[in-house]
C-alpha cells in the first residue's frame, strides 16, 4: 500500500495559492462550498494535516469561511471604502503641537514565518527585518506599532538601527511603493498592549493592517494599534462629476 507523503516541501504553500487563484478570479464565487479535504487529498496526493492547513490559513486571510454544516465556504467580500493614505504618524503629531517620539521595543533579522499569512502576502522567503516599537505624543504613547521590512527590495533598512527616527516616516523618503493595501478593524487590546498604551485591558482599540509593494516585490506591513479615542480616519470627497464646467 502506498504511504502519503505527510509534508511535501512547499505542498502546503501551493495548495493555498491554487485555491486562493480561484476565489480571487472568480471560478469560485462566494458562497461555493470548495472540494472537501478528503477530495484536495486525494487530488494532490497528500495528508489531510497538509490541506487542513492550507485551508487554515485561507480562512485567516477572510477568503474562506468554515461551517461544520454547510462545510467550508468562499467568504462574501467585505465593503471597502479608500479613506487611507498612508500617513507619516511622526509629522501628524508634530502639526498638533506635540513632541513626538518613537521608542523602539525590539529588532531582529529572522525569515519569513510561512504560517503567517500577513508576511507570506508580503515575501514568499528571504530575510526579514522585524520592529516593534511605541509612538509617543507628549510623553504619551500615541500607537503600538509592529512591522516587517522586506530585506530583498530594502536592503538598506538593514544598517538602520531606528532607534530615533521611526521605521514609518524613514520608509516613505527611502522605499517607493506602487501598490498598498489597508486593514482596518476593531479590536480589544491584550494585556500586553494594555500596558504599552496605557490603557486598561480589553481596552477599545483601532487596528490599521497595511502592506506595501513596488512592481509586485514586498516592500513592508505593518500592524498599528491606537487607543480608539487617539485616532479618527476622515475621509472628504465629493458627488461624481462635481466641479466641471458645465458644457
Amino acid at each position: 500500500m502506498a504511504v502519503l507523503n505527510s509534508r511535501p516541501p512547499g505542498l502546503e504553500r501551493r495548495i493555498r495559492a491554487e485555491l486562493e487563484a480561484r476565489i480571487r478570479d472568480g471560478s469560485w464565487p462566494p458562497g461555493y462550498r470548495i472540494p472537501t479535504e478528503a477530495a484536495l487529498m486525494a487530488e494532490y496526493g497528500c495528508a489531510r494535516m497538509t490541506v487542513h492547513k492550507a485551508i487554515t490559513a485561507l480562512a485567516a486571510a477572510g477568503l474562506v469561511t468554515r461551517n461544520k454544516r454547510a462545510g467550508t465556504l468562499v467568504a462574501k467580500p467585505p465593503v471597502v471604502t479608500a479613506v487611507l493614505e498612508i500617513p507619516d504618524i511622526a509629522a501628524l503629531i508634530a502639526a498638533r503641537g506635540e513632541a513626538y517620539e518613537f521608542r523602539l521595543l525590539s529588532r531582529e533579522i529572522r525569515p519569513v514565518r510561512e504560517d503567517d499569512v500577513a508576511e507570506t502576502a508580503l515575501a514568499a522567503n528571504g530575510a526579514l527585518l522585524a520592529l516593534t516599537g511605541v509612538h509617543m505624543a507628549a510623553g504619551e504613547p500615541f500607537g503600538l506599532e509592529g512591522r516587517i521590512i522586506n530585506l530583498a527590495t530594502t536592503p538598506e533598512a538593514q544598517d538602520r538601527d531606528f532607534a530615533v527616527e521611526s521605521p514609518g516616516s524613514w520608509l516613505l523618503t527611502h522605499a517607493p511603493w506602487t501598490d498598498a493595501r489597508h486593514r482596518i478593524t476593531a479590536v480589544a487590546a491584550d494585556a500586553m498592549q494594555a500596558r504599552r498604551l496605557g490603557l486598561s485591558r480589553g481596552g477599545a482599540c483601532l487596528q490599521i493592517e497595511r502592506w506595501t509593494w513596488r512592481a509586485g516585490a514586498g516592500v513592508t506591513f505593518v500592524r498599528q494599534l491606537f487607543p480608539g479615542d487617539r485616532y479618527d480616519l476622515v475621509a472628504e470627497f465629493a458627488p461624481p462629476g462635481a466641479g466641471q464646467a458645465a458644457t
